[in-house]
């Protein structure tokens, strides 16, 4: 059986079951183990645990493979990537399972459950009227019968005492003989139990570390007395901490709007952006620096820096590590992903291009592209305003002085030659006549709804510079006209 020794090569695995959308607490687990194994040129195996076929969502499978593919934590070992221990989904492994089942049965360490359920229930209602906790094992049967492989199998206990172990993030945890009990190996459906499969995955497998949440240390002590029972050594456990909601107080769940991972790809957040921020979610490398690649981050990995306490969920940090990896993009990249998030009239438009600066500035993630463009937002630089004449008004100014300072402006840009009409160039013709007013905003404001019609909008030589010299003076006498 497996040993533990500092020479043994590194090897991780996450095991989920296929029972819904995979949730960023899976991931994360995913992510550590994935980085571990990559810093130590390891092994990093995927192993679908499927074998509580009740709770089986039809899909998810495909959708675990797909998540992990999005944010490429690539697998060496499991669904279409066949190893020495395949295969690597628990409901094809059965014979594996029945095989181990049956050397506890030949030690006198498992026997098939003598009893019906409405005993069992029995036996807890004797065990709280008592006002004591029900345990299995109080009741196991002074002879064993013979498993055939249709009844349950239960496992002895070889041991009643107190356990101990280290856990490579939470340190020193123990737990009395009142955590021990004679559990369910082998179902009647002939399905292992999860308590009873992954441990013997793990020992086929040669996994030297388990990363799992906080929800499996009650159960630690009943997984180290079946290693003892196959003479087996555990692996090293790695109990990460919970991600909180925002509020602080409870774990992140469906109700504090957690969401498929899918979803988050959907809504065009970039797969170097999740694996930041999950990173950080319970793991800090030390200093002030939080935006790390890729490679970066299996290089500064390291399992002693995974916080004991749980942390917090945010949006509104998501977004900005979000941006940040945007601004990391070269601008052919920028540029590529924006116009692909464009509806396809727009993409064709000639004032594309030159609209994503406009854009970049606005947005933390891809989709909100595609939201500008639902909202209307980028309406103005696609057709020409309806302006309504009160709106072009600036404060107190009258119609006529307001007519007067656009044509001062139409007059301005006329100067500006096409090759010339860049952003600088027609900054500069319009703040050469602003400043000559009481104040900017009599120039600025009416040239703006001129171009955009919008209370809210980009700047007006921003806007200018998109439309072209013909459309800007195109607009700014149609609001001349107007006013007049």
């Amino acid at each position: 059986m497996a040993t533990k020794t500092a020479e043994k090569k590194v090897v991780t695995r996450f095991a989920p079951s296929p029972t819904g959308f995979m949730h960023v607490g899976g991931v994360r687990t995913a992510l550590y183990a994935w980085l571990w194994a990559r810093k130590h040129k390891g092994i990093f195996i995927l192993r679908i645990e499927d074998t509580d076929k009740e709770r089986e969502v039809e899909g998810s499978i495909g959708h675990i493979i797909e998540s992990l593919r999005w944010l490429g934590l690539d697998w060496d070992y499991g669904p279409e990537k066949d190893g020495p221990n395949a295969p690597y989904i628990q409901s094809e492994r059965l014979a594996i399972y029945r095989k181990y089942a049956e050397i506890l049965v030949r030690k006198g360490l498992a026997y098939p459950d003598p009893y019906t359920e409405e005993e069992v229930q029995k036996f807890r209602e004797q065990a709280e009227a008592a006002k004591k906790p029900f345990l299995y094992r109080d009741h196991r049967p002074e002879v064993f019968g013979v498993w055939d492989g249709k009844k349950p199998l239960r496992f002895k206990v070889p041991e009643i005492k107190s356990y101990s172990w280290n856990d490579l993030v939470q340190g020193e945890l123990g737990a009395g003989p009142e955590a021990l009990d004679d559990f369910i190996l082998i179902k009647g459906d002939g399905y292992p139990t999860y308590n009873f499969a992954h441990i013997v995955d793990d020992i086929e497998m040669k996994v030297t570390h388990v990363v799992r949440g906080q929800e499996f240390i009650a159960s630690t002590p009943k997984f180290l007395s079946v290693y003892e029972a196959f003479g087996a050594t555990p692996p090293f456990f790695v109990t990460t901490p919970p991600i909180m909601a925002s509020s602080g107080n409870k774990k992140l769940s469906k109700r504090d709007g957690a969401k498929d991972l899918l979803e988050y790809h959907a809504e065009g957040y970039m797969p170097e952006t999740m694996i930041n921020y999950l990173a950080f979610l319970g793991f800090n490398p030390g200093g002030e620096r939080e935006v790390y690649g890729r490679q970066e981050l299996i290089e500064v990995f390291e399992l002693s820096k995974i916080q004991h306490s749980g942390s917090k969920w945010s949006d509104e940090k998501l977004n900005w590590f979000n941006k940040e990896h945007i601004k990391l993009l070269p601008k052919e990249e920028i540029e590529k992903n924006i116009l692909e998030w464009l509806p396809q009239q727009m993409r064709d438009s000639s004032v594309a291009r030159k609209l994503v600066p406009v854009i970049l500035d606005r947005i933390v993630k891809w989709g909100d592209v595609k939201t500008m463009a639902d909202g209307g937002e980028l309406d103005l630089f696609f057709k020409s305003p309806v302006l309504e004449k009160e709106r072009l008004i600036y404060k107190n100014c009258s119609v006529e002085r307001i007519a007067r300072n656009l044509k001062s402006a139409l007059e301005a840009l006329q100067t500006v030659s096409e090759e010339n009409f860049t952003l600088n160039n027609i900054k500069g013709a319009l703040m050469k006549v602003a400043d000559t007013l009481e104040g900017r905003g009599e120039l600025l404001h009416p040239v703006r709804m001129a171009l955009s019609g919008k209370e809210k909008s980009p700047d007006p030589f921003t806007i200018a510079d998109v439309l072209g010299r013909e459309e800007t003076l195109v607009r700014l006498l149609q609001a001349i006209n107007l006013l007049s």
